[in-house]
C-alpha cells in the first residue's frame, strides 16, 4: 500500500504565507510608485512655464514625465 503526503508543499512552490507577502509586496510597491509619480506631478505644476520651457517641457508633458512615459 502507497501512502502520500499531501501536508507538505512541493519543493519550489509558494505556501500561503509566500502568496500573503507576495501581494503585500505588490501592494506597497504599487502605492510607493503612486506616491513617487504624486510628488512629481507636484513638483512640476509648481514651475512656471517659463521654467518649464527652460527644461524643454509643457505643461501637457507633467502627466507622462509623472507617470515614467518617455516625451519625445
Amino acid at each position: 500500500m502507497a501512502a502520500f503526503d499531501t501536508t507538505r508543499t512541493t519543493y519550489g512552490s509558494v505556501g500561503l504565507f509566500g502568496r500573503i507577502g507576495g501581494l503585500l509586496t505588490t501592494t506597497l510597491a504599487s502605492v510607493v510608485a503612486w506616491n513617487d509619480a504624486r510628488v512629481t506631478r507636484k513638483a512640476l505644476s509648481g514651475l512656471s512655464d517659463r521654467e518649464l520651457a527652460d527644461i524643454g517641457m509643457c505643461r501637457g508633458d507633467i502627466d507622462d514625465i509623472a507617470e515614467g512615459k518617455p516625451v519625445f
